[in-house]
């Protein structure tokens, strides 16, 4: 897929769309649907909330493939966007697998490579028969952070 980014702003906020990091979780859509609809073109329609609450469902994405910059915060001289990128959350839950949120590469003992998107859970209590992935096993051994 392309590398491509698209923008769409009204006059305090700028949202950044990455479509080739989006997971489609649809988190945007159900959560702010008068903004992201993807049945309409263009999809996104920024003048369908106030900017608080666009911010508020830009930062659900979990991809990272939503983003935004507050129009105040580019550079007046050039005109050009602060940098955006993508991230990925980790997230040790408690007595339980660590979540990776975001779009990652994992590489295994012999260098095969999987993609993964959404959120991705990772074993920490050892005993996983799908490792390095978490299939639940913690919970029936009673798996703690504190042992």
């Amino acid at each position: 897929m392309k590398d491509i980014t698209k923008k769409y702003t009204n006059e305090e906020v700028t949202v950044v769309w990455k479509p080739h990091v989006c997971v489609h979780s649809e988190i945007c859509f159900h959560g702010l649907a008068a903004v992201f609809n993807p049945n309409q073109q263009p999809w996104i329609n920024i003048q369908g909330a106030d900017t608080e609450r666009i911010i508020a469902q830009v930062k659900q994405c979990p991809s990272g493939a939503l983003s935004y910059y507050l129009n105040s915060e580019a550079d007046t001289a050039t005109g050009q966007a602060p940098d955006i990128t993508a991230e990925s959350i980790v997230e040790p839950l408690p007595n339980g697998p660590l979540l990776v949120y975001g779009n990652i590469v994992v590489k295994d003992a012999d260098g095969h490579e999987k993609h993964r998107s959404k959120v991705t859970a990772f074993c920490r209590c050892g005993a996983s028969s799908n490792k390095p992935y978490c299939d639940g096993t913690h919970t029936k051994i009673n798996f703690s952070d504190k042992s």
